[in-house]
């Protein structure tokens, strides 16, 4: 059984400070907050913080003082990303750089007259990339199972750019279905974060690190038998308030979801690879 429950953390008392800091002082000073509110979640959040500290010393082979140290790096690379998501949507781009590899591959998905498919991960900031990448010829649609409490996205909302993505939020009755054959029916994009499911749903397993994980079977069954590109899309930070965004179009056997999620698992490895402390699925993934 999953041990993740389809919520973020988070108040919205929580979020009124940081985007009062934000607004008021700067960026920076949301950042060394930030420094407090991750210690905080590193000492009382013990699920959470034994989840990731198993994923840098069991899967990634680092030491135990190395895991730990990099457990409390991930808590603070995780607060910035939500903090910078804050700061963007709120007004703040500008404060911002961005990098394009491999966007030639989504514009072209959006031109074509067909469905298009996008699968990203719970790594980085996918959100953001919609206040960079400009206006598509077709709305990106973004499936998700990470649905905020409702009084938090209603505060957000209030404050906040209208976003340019459309939300397919997944629920347990399976109308989410509906929308996204919806959208495959207008010849629309679909973006599926392939690395959750929720209890009850479908799984495929592919090694990943390793050792056999589960991963939602949706995204690779609906993605392996459409007749178009399928692309892998991460959103990674950098330093000094710079994003890149990588965009590879996958390599698969037509009608063979297994083929398409090992290709998945394999490029998730490559950026993980690259940026170690961006992975953000808080519960025991590889259990699960």
């Amino acid at each position: 059984m999953a041990e993740w429950k389809g919520k973020s953390k988070g108040t919205v008392s929580g979020y009124r400070i940081f985007i009062f800091l934000i607004k008021h002082v700067g960026i920076n000073v949301a950042y060394l907050l930030l420094a407090f509110v991750a210690a905080y979640y590193f000492f009382c959040s013990p699920r959470q913080t034994k989840a990731i500290y198993r994923y840098f010393h069991d899967h990634r082979k680092n030491s135990v003082f190395r895991s730990l140290i990099n457990t409390y790096r991930n808590y603070f690379v995780f607060g910035q990303t939500i903090i910078d998501k804050v700061a963007i949507t709120a007004g703040l781009a500008d404060k911002y750089t961005y990098e394009f590899d491999g966007i030639e591959h989504i514009r072209q998905l959006a031109k074509d007259n067909s469905a298009g498919v996008l699968i990203s991960a719970h790594v980085g900031n996918f959100e953001v990339s919609q206040y960079f990448m400009g206006e598509f010829d077709k709305q990106i649609h973004l499936v998700t199972t990470d649905e905020e409490q409702r009084a938090i996205k209603s505060y957000l909302a209030n404050i906040m750019a209208k976003p340019k993505t459309g939300f397919i939020v997944v629920k347990n009755d399976l109308s989410h279905i509906f929308e996204i054959n919806q959208v495959i029916d207008k010849k629309g994009i679909i973006c599926f974060t392939g690395d959750r499911f929720v209890d009850g749903s479908k799984t495929l397993t592919a090694d990943f690190f390793g050792q056999p994980a589960r991963f939602p079977a949706g995204p690779f069954l609906i993605s392996s038998r459409l007749n178009t590109p399928v692309i892998f899309v991460y959103v990674m930070r950098e330093r000094n308030k710079h994003y890149h965004l990588y965009a590879r179009t996958a390599t698969f056997n037509k009608r063979d979801a297994q083929s398409l999620l090992h290709a998945f698992t394999q490029s998730i490895e490559q950026i993980l690879v690259k940026y170690p402390l961006q992975w953000f699925n808080y519960y025991d993934f590889w259990k699960a």
